[in-house]
This record gives structure tokens, C-alpha cells and sequence, in this order.
């Protein structure tokens, strides 16, 4: 049973019972209506409360059943809220913790609505490329005012409930209750009051019977429009809602309700919305470690260092003094101690002087890191993170003298992006306790942790990194141990393909504004020189050691020879201006690549966007599929959540591997098969994986390996 009713007197209380967020299922669709039908048909029930079991009245749609058979069975939710509306006796809302999406809708539908103190409430549905299709265009815009109902739906964002009692004039929230351990016995209160004065003749009070309109009127509609469909250029929804509340202003409550209906229909088969959607199941996955279980039994972590003060040891230490965990940061010389906190410093202070940071709060967070100079500080720290230089024998040197100093059970943490993890476990004598944090620059910002899973790595140390990087706001995506990992295993291949590209006729802009036009945050170029291309330069020396049979076009070694390492000195693939980022296309680079194809006796061919873009992402799918075949990921939308948290993958595409199950592997492979017949690439790269030949020959897709 999800639903569990209790009479308290003559008052019949509804709960909500499906944890952990009493989401609107089928079955508790239907066990819902029954329970309100028989309150109704029941003389002993004067009124009925409906409120939500645990830590929350109802997050909403239970996204499992989206595109399933069960999502089209009755009792839609609809149907449920249209129950209620019906009732001959008052039904109260009782809401606490969150009341979102589907939930709010619902508790739309009652007669009156109690909120305990600190409830979230939001229509949350355009991150799922959507619009609340329940009635939530319709009744909030009565019971708010248009403007603030269209934010709210627009950004999906949660708000405080107090928020919304405190506008003028609103009509969602009868009474805030005193506090979240009151508001059933206050909605048990509410509900018999009501009682009495419908049995003396007042009517139910309905939100579908308030009036609707905007002051501003077309005005107010068509300016909400532009701006609307400024920020969200990808995404229909917002537009959508734009038009569903403008609905609500100009139609009866019916005919705007069927016009809502329709538009919720239509966006449900729109590749956003199946991206969107995708990505949010995607991210819930990745925290699924199949051989953890959900109750392995975590460490304690109450105190935190990182060794090394630099951009990326500044920035991981950040994470952890936001979340309030004391940080003892470690530098080898009192300079680049000094340096890293100054930077540091500079960046919480950008954070105050913009207003999203409190001063109080920059204090606090100061006061909790330690520098220091010796390892003899660290010692007692239950995680240490090394964030040195990117090679292997400086690493060394820290592992070896962290396994000296840390105490019994503290998990050793590497940043590293590339090395293998399980040489750096075996510079320890406790490989069980070494797991890889791979943060992303500027680790402080970035979503993605790419946690690390050593050959002996224990599962208590890979839960346990797992809940902190909850802990901290990180996206948590597990790997196994190659070159490169995930994300940087498969850019590799990314960024070979973009300097054939150049050998072959472009030019680095036009590379860029192609994949930026797919809608790539930033293109490879402009990525280059905003990492550093020096970066690359160094890990390109070490394949030709290493993969002697691996290539890469000469162009960006070209360029670092001539000293263009990208933004931080002022000339990458791009001129930049003192103090400005803004790329601007460099003469110098151009007449480089012209020398070079020369003597390399290439003629420059037109290439088109389109073979651009294929040969970027279609690089990225067939590595990754070598990746899964490896088992270096547990599912392909590990990889999407990489690709769209970490590498800027356009969100709205859903990442490489649904992409190419939307275009269609067939067609993926006979693009590589065009691919493979180029004379000046390499051709031994565009075979297609392995995994890819199977899925093909199965009639199979990359969303068939998921979970």
C-alpha cells in the first residue's frame, strides 16, 4: 500500500505513503482516488486531510513511468486532482518538506492548503523539458498573480513556501502553520472549521474558479516571450509555459486546461525532453555502484587536507570549506603557500563583491583552513587529496610520505587526471585506502568528480568518497583505471580529430564556431587555450614514449613551440588582448598551418559543419564504446553524465551515447566507414568498437545497456 488513511474523529487523514518522496505512481494514483471516494461515500467523514508520509507531502511524477505503458492508465493525475475538486467535502492539504511538480498540482486541487515553515515548493517540469501538465499552468497563475506563477514555472527552481505567503493578495496557502511537528493537527483543525461553514451553506472554494489576467496584458506577455526565448534558445518549454499562463488569462479554466494537456503531449516527444529526462535518471544512476551496496558501511570524514595550494589544490579545498568541513592545506615552500591563498582569498571575495556570498560567511569559511608546511599537520586528517604537478615521480614522492604520516584508516585521494592509480596505490603499503578524485577546473565551480576505482580500492573507501562528493555538490561518476580515464580518454580522441581537421583545410575558429553552433560550451581551440595547451603538449611527449603508433597532427606542438600556451600568456590558437578572454583569430596561427600542410604536401579541401561535428562526436562515441567494452564505465549514461557535467556536451543533446542512439548507429557507422577512407587520417581509429558491431548486429542501442 502506498496510502494509508486514519480517522482522527470525523476527519478521514489521507497520507501519502510511497518513500522516499511519495512520488504519484500509478498505484498510489489509484489507491488515492479510492481512499477520497470512500471518505465520501463514508457519513461518519465530515472532511478529509491529505499530507505526505516522512520527509515530504509529494515530490511529484514518478519519472520511471514516463514513456511507459503505465503512464497513459488511469487515474491520471489530472483525474486524481479533478476527484478532489469534485468532493462534496472539504479536503485540506497538509504540506511539509517538499511539495513539487505533480505534488504542488495536487495540493493545488484541494479546497483549502496548509504549509508548514521551511517547505519547498516548485513546478520544477521545464528541467525535464516540460510544462506542469496537471493543471499547474492554470491554477497557480489564480492563486499567485501571473508574474510570479510564470517565474516559478519558467526557472523550476524550489522557493521557500514563506516566500509565497508573503505576496499580496495570494490565495494558495490558507494558513502557514506553526511549525512543521503542528501542521497535520493544525490541517485536522482547518478541515473540521471548513466543515462546519460549507454544512451552513458556504461553497467549496475552488483555485479554477478565481479570476486570471495581467494588468500589462499583451504587453506583459510579449516582453515575457522575448525574454524568455533569449535564455532558453535550446529548450521549448519555457516558451511553452509562456503560452500555457497567457491561456489562462484569455480562455475558460477548461479550454486552457486541454490546451495545457496538448502542450505537455507534444513537448513529452521532443528530443529536449528526452534528453533532459535522460540526464536526470542518468545522474540519479551513477551514484549505483553494482558490486556496492546501498548500506556499505561509510568512514567518518570530519576533517579534510589537500597537498598542494594551486589553482586546482585552491579550488578542491573550496568545496570542502563551503560544505563546513575544516581543511588543512599543505604547500612545499612558503611562496606558493602565500600564492594559493591569496588566490583563494580573491576568489571568495569576488564571490562577496558580487553579493552571493555574506562576509559572515567568507569568515567563517577562513576560519576553518590551516596552511602548513609539514606533512606532520595532516596526519590526523580522515581524507587527504594530492593535487601536485601531473607526474608520476612527484606523485610518488607524496604518496610515499602520506603512507608515513596518515593515520590508520584516512583515505588517499589523488586529483590526478591521467596516471594510472593503481601504480600510485602501490607506492603505498595501503592500496585499499588510495581511490582517484578527479576534480575539474576550476574545481570549485565544475560539477563532475570523476571518483577513481583502484584494483584494490575497498568499497567502504569508494562509498564513502561517493556520499562526500555528495556532500560537497559534486556530480559523482565511478571509473576504472586507463590512461585518461573517462572524460579525458575520449577528449583525447576529440581533440586528434580536430587538429586532422585543421591539416585537412580548417581553421581553428571555423572548427570552433562549428561544434559551439551543436552547442558545445566551448569549442576544441578555445578550450585548448583556456586549459593551457602546454597541458596537452606534455601528455602528447609522454603517448609518444608510450604509444609510439598513436597520431596526432604537429600543429598544436607547432604552437607550443612558439611559446602560444593559450590565455595565460596571451597567445594560444587565438590573440587575446591584455585582460580581455575574447578569442580572437590569430594571423601568425593561420600562416603556421599554411607552412605546414605545405610541407606536408596537403592541398586544404572545403569541409562543412556537418562533417566538423560528426567527426568530433562521432570520435567520442566510438572510444567511449571501447571504454564500456572495458568495463572502465558501469553504463553508458555514466558517460553522458561525464560529457554533460564536465566537458560541456550540450544539455539538450543528452550526451555522445544518446545523441548517437537518436541519429542511429547505423548511421553512426557508415559515417566512421566515410571516415576510415581518408587518406589523412587515421584510419585503424574509425573501425567501429567492438561493443558498437554488437549492439548494430543486435538491432540494439546504447539506452539498452542502462540500468
Amino acid at each position: 500500500m502506498t496510502v494509508r488513511c486514519t480517522l482522527q474523529g470525523d476527519v478521514e487523514v489521507i497520507a501519502l505513503d510511497n518513500p522516499p518522496l511519495n512520488s504519484l505512481g500509478l498505484d498510489t494514483r489509484r489507491e488515492l482516488v479510492a481512499a477520497l471516494e470512500q471518505a465520501q461515500a463514508d457519513p461518519d467523514v465530515a472532511a478529509i486531510v491529505l499530507t505526505g508520509s516522512g520527509r515530504a507531502f509529494s515530490a511529484g511524477a514518478d519519472l520511471h513511468e514516463f514513456g511507459s505503458p503505465r503512464a497513459g492508465q488511469e487515474p491520471g493525475l489530472a483525474g486524481v486532482i479533478g476527484t478532489m475538486e469534485r468532493a462534496s467535502k472539504p479536503v485540506v492539504a497538509a504540506l511539509h518538506g517538499l511539495a513539487l511538480g505533480g505534488g504542488l498540482e495536487l495540493a493545488m486541487g484541494c479546497h483549502y492548503r496548509i504549509v508548514a515553515p521551511g517547505t519547498r515548493v516548485a513546478l520544477p517540469e521545464v528541467k525535464l523539458g516540460l510544462l506542469p501538465g496537471a493543471g499547474g499552468t492554470q491554477r497557480l497563475p489564480r492563486a499567485i498573480g501571473v508574474g510570479p506563477a510564470l517565474d516559478l514555472m519558467v526557472r523550476g527552481e524550489q522557493v521557500a513556501a514563506e516566500a509565497l505567503v508573503g505576496i499580496p493578495e495570494q490565495k494558495l496557502f490558507d494558513q502557514l502553520a506553526r511549525g512543521a511537528d503542528t501542521v497535520l493537527d493544525e490541517a485536522v483543525a482547518l478541515a473540521r472549521s471548513a466543515s462546519r461553514r460549507h454544512a451552513a451553506g458556504a461553497p467549496l472554494p475552488r483555485l479554477r474558479d478565481l479570476p486570471c489576467g495581467h494588468p500589462q496584458g499583451d504587453a506583459y506577455f510579449q516582453s515575457a516571450r522575448d525574454a524568455v526565448r533569449a535564455a532558453n534558445r535550446n529548450f521549448p518549454a519555457p516558451l511553452q509555459c509562456v503560452d500555457a499562463v497567457e491561456s489562462a488569462t484569455r480562455e475558460p479554466f477548461d479550454v486552457g486546461l486541454a490546451h495545457e494537456r496538448e502542450r505537455f503531449v507534444d513537448l513529452m516527444r521532443t528530443p529536449q525532453s528526452l534528453a533532459l529526462r535522460h540526464a536526470f535518471m542518468a545522474e540519479r544512476s551513477a551514484r549505483k555502484i553494482p558490486d556496492v551496496a546501498p548500506d556499505t558501511a561509510q568512514r567518518t570524514i570530519a576533517k579534510v587536507a589537500v597537498i598542494g595550494a594551486g589553482t586546482m589544490g585552491g579550488g578542491i579545498a573550496m568545496n570542502f570549506l563551503n560544505a563546513g568541513i575544516p581543511v588543512v592545506m599543505l604547500e612545499s615552500s612558503q611562496q606558493a603557500l602565500d600564492r594559493g591563498l591569496a588566490t583563494l582569498r580573491r576568489n571568495y571575495e569576488a564571490q562577496v563583491g558580487k553579493g552571493k556570498l555574506e562576509p559572515t560567511r567568507y569568515a567563517q569559511r577562513m576560519a576553518l583552513l590551516t596552511p602548513t608546511l609539514g606533512y606532520a599537520d595532516v596526519a590526523d586528517a580522515d581524507l587527504v587529496i594530492e593535487a601536485v604537478f601531473e607526474d608520476l615521480g612527484v606523485k610518488e614522492q607524496v604518496f610515499r610520505q602520506l603512507d608515513a604520516v596518515m593515520k590508520p584508516g584516512a583515505i588517499l585521494a589523488s586529483n590526478t587526471s591521467t596516471l594510472d592509480l593503481n601504480t600510485i596505490a602501490a607506492f603505498t603499503r595501503r592500496p585499499q585506502d588510495v581511490v582517484g578524485m578527479h576534480f575539474f577546473s576550476p574545481a570549485n565551480v565544475m560539477k563532475l568528480l570523476e571518483v577513481v576505482r583502484g584494483g584494490g580500492t575497498g568499497r567502504d573507501v569508494l562509498a564513502t568518497v561517493m556520499a562526500v562528493g555528495g556532500r560537497i555538490g559534486k556530480i559523482c561518476v565511478v571509473s576504472g583505471v586507463c590512461d585518461g580515464f573517462i572524460g579525458n580518454r575520449m577528449i583525447e580522441q576529440y581533440t586528434r580529430q580536430a587538429g586532422f581537421l585543421i591539416d585537412e583545410g580548417c581553421t581553428p575558429d571555423q572548427v570552433d564556431k562549428a561544434i559551439e553552433a551543436f552547442g558545445f560550451a566551448m569549442g576544441p581551440f578555445r578550450m585548448g587555450d583556456l586549459a593551457g595547451n602546454d597541458i596537452g603538449w606534455a601528455i602528447r611527449k609522454r603517448r609518444a614514449i608510450e604509444k609510439p603508433g598513436v597520431r596526432f597532427s604537429k600543429t598544436a606542438d607547432l604552437l607550443c613551440a612558439m611559446g602560444r600556451f593559450g590565455q595565460k600568456t596571451g597567445a594560444g590558437w587565438y590573440d587575446y588582448a591584455p585582460g580581455k578572454r575574447d578569442a580572437v583569430p590569430s594571423r601568425l596561427v593561420l600562416d603556421m598551418i599554411e607552412r605546414h600542410r605545405a610541407e606536408l604536401g596537403l592541398t586544404p579541401r572545403p569541409i562543412d559543419d556537418e562533417e566538423i561535428v560528426q567527426r568530433l562526436v562521432y570520435a567520442l562515441v566510438n572510444e567511449a564504446a571501447r571504454i564500456l567494452d572495458e568495463k572502465i564505465a558501469s553504463r553508458p549514461s555514466d558517460i553522458d553524465m561525464v560529457y554533460l557535467a564536465g566537458y560541456g556536451f550540450p544539455l539538450h543533446r543528452g550526451g555522445p551515447l544518446h545523441y548517437a542512439d537518436g541519429v542511429g548507429l547505423s548511421n553512426v557507422a557508415k559515417a566512421m566507414e566515410r571516415f576510415a577512407q581518408n587518406p589523412h587520417d587515421d584510419a585503424g581509429f574509425w573501425q567501429p568498437a567492438p561493443l558498437l558491431r554488437r549492439l548494430l548486429a543486435g538491432h540494439a542501442t546504447f539506452a539498452s545497456l542502462n540500468d
